[in-house]
């Protein structure tokens, strides 16, 4: 008897498990890793392959995941309005109009944190992994309370750097502020193969400079300017370059085994 009323026990706990979302911080040591553009290809490639995601942009006051996501003309509400209760997060979150299980929730233009602020992010976010299957956390580049507030919510980290030595060394140092993080990995972004055998670079030293294993590799590809120019969300726009870049990565982050996509 008291066997079985363990296994009942058990097996509720992973039930409950198997409900809560995983959130995703995406992050990178400077600006210009193409970090947010990631971020909203692979959130809406993980949308389109069946899952409820939402994405919470992070980057207060320089927030443009909405234009990445093509959602400019869509998002009202901020994440200070459901962490200060002023609406409700499943108001606040805004549905895409083209991909119903997608949704973004922006950052404010300008937020001062205080005595209370870390623990109504926590509340925020066990209810958005309540919610959403996955919760893509797009950071600000850099340190300062965007970052701290993401690092809190994720349960893992996406890096984005481009191969250059010095967006690899401040990835470094953004990997260290997240040495608590269980499982990290890394997004070359914008790799031009023709410029890497110039410069006699190597995914893999790229790798190796970073510390990370690698859960993507995504081409520079003026698709992804063309498609925000036009409104539309990258994965809607086309399907090679980049597009099929973040679906492999979106795969992989979903657990399917998928090749790297290959370099030409």
């Amino acid at each position: 008897m008291c066997i079985r009323m363990i296994s009942a026990a058990q097996l509720h706990v992973e039930r409950w498990r198997k409900t809560v979302g995983t959130a995703i911080l995406a992050a990178s040591g400077k600006g210009g890793t193409g970090k947010t553009s990631v971020t909203a290809g692979v959130a809406s490639c993980v949308a389109v392959l069946g899952h409820r995601t939402l994405c919470i942009d992070v980057d207060v006051g320089l927030r443009n995941l909405d234009l990445s996501l093509a959602m400019s003309d869509r998002a009202v509400m901020d994440f200070s309005d459901v962490m200060e209760e002023r609406c409700s997060l499943e108001k606040a979150a805004a549905a895409h109009p083209d991909m119903p299980n997608l949704h973004l929730l922006t950052a404010p233009l300008s937020f001062r944190p205080h005595g209370q602020t870390l623990e109504q992010w926590r509340r925020m976010m066990a209810e958005a992994k309540c919610s959403f299957d996955y919760v893509f956390l797009d950071a600000p580049a850099g340190l300062g309370i965007g970052f701290e507030l993401a690092r809190i919510g994720a349960d893992r980290g996406m890096i984005v750097s481009t191969s250059d030595a010095n967006a690899l060394r401040d990835a470094s140092r953004c990997i260290g502020k997240l040495g608590d993080m269980r499982t990290l990995h890394l997004v070359m972004n914008r790799v031009s193969p023709k410029l890497m055998r110039q410069l006699h670079t190597t995914i893999d030293e790229a790798m190796d400079q970073a510390g990370l294993p690698l859960l993507g590799v995504v081409p520079e590809d003026e698709a992804v300017t063309l498609a925000a120019a036009a409104g539309k969300p990258l994965v809607l726009y086309t399907k090679d370059g980049a597009s099929r870049a973040c679906v492999n990565i979106a795969k992989r982050i979903l657990g399917i085994k998928t090749p790297l996509m290959k370099m030409k």
